[in-house]
């Protein structure tokens, strides 16, 4: 995981286990937060350039972790048993890692419950994601699910609204009576949500 908020947010997350932490002196000194000493080394940018994709803008930090532990929908929607304003995201093919990303930060900002995704359609939770989660992944969980269909019949099992986000729907988002336990489906790039 690389980049200044996502690597931070990692450290700063104590169910992650830290393998080892690359970051030039630049980010060191200009970082307010301490940095865990066992696994730190400090190296030049070319170092850093050389253990991440071609091209990624890590900032000058990157984070070696193992994955957070799996969370399941039965868990998530347990622990949203006896919350009316739950939210749920649910992205249906969703491929670009950097949207995931982009949506894992909006879900993080309006305390959404959690994030759900099709196990076999969605980018590998890995720096580019993460990077663009800008720390979310930290708070939000994101849950993979092998049949989207079945997931729907078991939010609504559990009291949810599901709402698909369509362009071309005849009623805006702001018509829409939220009120109560709402899963909001947003459809992939393109294609928007299928039938």
């Amino acid at each position: 995981i690389y980049g200044h908020h996502a690597a931070l947010a990692v450290m700063n997350n104590p169910e992650r286990q830290i393998q080892q932490v690359l970051a030039t002196r630049k980010f060191v000194d200009s970082c307010e937060s301490d940095l865990p000493d066992q696994a730190l080394k400090i190296v030049d940018r070319l170092e850093i350039d050389k253990v991440l994709p071609e091209n990624a803008v890590h900032q000058g930090i990157a984070v070696l972790t193992d994955p957070l532990p799996d969370q399941h929908l039965d868990e998530i929607l347990a622990q949203c048993k006896d919350d009316e304003t739950a939210i749920l995201i649910v992205l249906d093919h969703v491929t670009d890692p950097r949207n995931v990303g982009a949506v894992m930060r909006s879900a993080a900002a309006f305390g959404c419950a959690a994030v759900i995704v099709h196990d076999r359609h969605t980018p590998p939770v890995a720096g580019a994601l993460s990077k663009a989660a800008s720390g979310a992944l930290e708070v939000v969980p994101l849950v993979s699910v092998g049949n989207l269909a079945q997931a729907m019949k078991e939010l609504k099992e559990a009291g949810f609204w599901c709402v698909g986000l369509e362009g071309a729907a005849p009623h805006a988002l702001a018509e829409i009576n939220l009120s109560g336990k709402t899963a909001l489906f947003l459809g992939a790039e393109g294609a928007g949500l299928r039938r």
